[in-house]
């Protein structure tokens, strides 16, 4: 299908005097499936960066949360800037990052089994 579009463009640039219609229908369908595929394929991702934009947003002291590393923490300081964070990830130990690199709040106030230690 897309051969023939292809095939009836490439005859229609050989012509001396190419009709302006015929070739705004050839280039019309694969322009369409172009913007279709965008839209369909950007959604998605908008949804998803909304959702974590807001999540960014709420992050406030005492989160539990887990970095893009994996590591697991609560928020124990947000700087006045909002860009980094300080999270408290086991009895006196603190590590500071960057806000962008915690990948999800936990929810509820349980630790969770893997921050556990024995």
């Amino acid at each position: 299908m897309i051969l023939n579009w292809f095939s009836l463009l490439l005859s229609e640039a050989g012509d001396a005097a190419p009709k302006n219609e015929s070739l705004l229908w050839v280039l019309l369908p694969p322009l369409a499936c172009i913007a279709v595929l965008y839209f369909v394929m950007d959604s998605p991702q908008r949804r998803d960066r909304a959702k974590r934009d807001v999540m960014m947003k709420n992050l406030k002291k005492d989160d539990r949360v887990v970095t893009i590393g994996g590591i697991f923490g609560s928020v124990a300081n947000i700087s006045q800037d909002g860009k980094e964070v300080t999270l408290k990830v086991d009895d006196g130990t603190r590590i500071r990052f960057r806000r962008t690199a915690i990948a999800e709040v936990l929810s509820g106030d349980a630790p969770s089994d893997a921050t556990k230690t024995t």
